[in-house]
């Protein structure tokens, strides 16, 4: 196994660079979602409720020139890119909506994966949800008041629409339509993940690249009027099941799994690494489970984590393993302190079960 850390596109520095491989780190996972932030800067308790901004990158996909420059200048600091995990709202938008621009973007993202192959870059990461991440709340609830992310269904509307000219939580449409997006069934939701699989999948294994499905967050079976597809154990099963490829999985996000009612986080590690269907590691911590449910410190929530690794330990899995998001501390670098604490956690049980 390796350690890793996920770096969102607006702090791919040489700092956090050199960060990363102070804390151990061996790769990155990387997020190339940009976004500007429209209205005022939103508030600790409304930032996921909101929306993030807007998405100006339509006809912009990612290029070879861009992705291999990365690559180069964060090898220069001893790291590896694993994984480019989320697409760009404004890159699949009519994929998820199944809009009139979703062959176009099909091929756009076909185009993406071949240069993510020339690249080496090996795992795509991506959400399958219209409403995307959404309805958590920040509060200072965490251990010793630190910053988290709890989700109360009490305390939002979870059918609340979502305006058009926005997925993902992000507004992708400068000028949208007035109204709101109608709702959309799991059968419509499973068709839609259907085509797009089908089409990808085939140029995925030819480049050598695996497309890899995040679990929804919050876990709900809908928000917002959209069905959401993998916000049960047997959800995830069916997609194995059903698209037989070596290039389909899932990423393994064991916070989100822990959230999920009824899941065995540790039957499902063990299953999954066996069949070799994970592709990297989310390892964050929670207490409780939907409908309530906060983020937690790696030492003190649900999910013993010596134990999940030391099955993926087992089971000979090499992939990487990051530690997602945790609450932040109370200092001068809160981000990079809560991430400091959570890596050197890390590193010390994959250091023991080694041994």
């Amino acid at each position: 196994m390796k350690l890793g850390l996920g770096l969102y596109k607006s702090v791919l520095t040489k700092e956090n660079f050199k960060f990363a491989k102070q804390a151990g780190a061996t790769h990155l996972v990387i997020q190339l979602v940009d976004y500007i932030q429209t209205g005022e800067n939103p508030s600790l308790t409304n930032n996921y409720l909101d929306g993030w901004g807007f998405t100006g990158n339509e006809n912009k996909p990612w290029t070879f020139e861009y992705l291999s420059s990365l690559k180069k200048e964060i090898e220069t600091y001893g790291l590896v890119i694993e994984a480019i995990e989320n697409i760009d709202p404004s890159h699949w938008y009519d994929i998820l909506l199944d809009g009139p621009q979703k062959k176009i973007q099909i091929e756009n993202l076909k185009n993406t994966l071949q240069i993510m192959g020339k690249v080496g870059i090996p795992i795509l990461g991506y959400n399958f949800s219209i409403p995307g991440v959404w309805g958590w709340t920040g509060k200072y609830s965490g251990r010793g008041g630190a910053k988290s992310i709890e989700f109360d269904l009490d305390l939002i509307d979870a059918e609340k629409p979502i305006p058009k000219g926005m997925v993902w939580n992000m507004q992708y449409d400068k000028d949208p339509e007035e109204g709101f997006l109608e709702p959309v069934s799991r059968k419509e939701m499973w068709d839609r993940l259907t085509y797009f699989l089908k089409e990808l999948l085939p140029v995925a294994e030819e480049n050598n690249v695996k497309l890899i499905a995040h679990p929804d967050d919050p876990p709900l079976e809908t928000m917002r009027g959209i069905a959401k597809l993998f916000y049960s154990p047997e959800e995830y099963e069916k997609l194995i099941t059903k698209f037989n490829s070596p290039s389909n999985g899932f990423e393994f996000c064991m916070g989100t799994i822990q959230e999920m009612p009824g899941s065995d986080i540790y039957n499902m590690l063990d299953r999954y690494s066996k069949l070799n269907k994970i592709g990297y590691v989310h390892s964050r911590n929670v207490i409780g489970k939907v409908p309530n449910y906060r983020e937690a410190f790696i030492d003190e929530g649900d999910i013993d984590i010596i134990k999940a690794l030391k099955i993926l330990k087992k089971n000979n899995f090499e992939g990487v393993i990051i530690p997602d998001h945790t609450p932040e501390m109370t200092c001068g670098a809160p981000w990079h302190a809560g991430m400091a604490y959570a890596m050197g956690y890390l590193k010390a049980v994959l250091k023991l079960i080694e041994k």
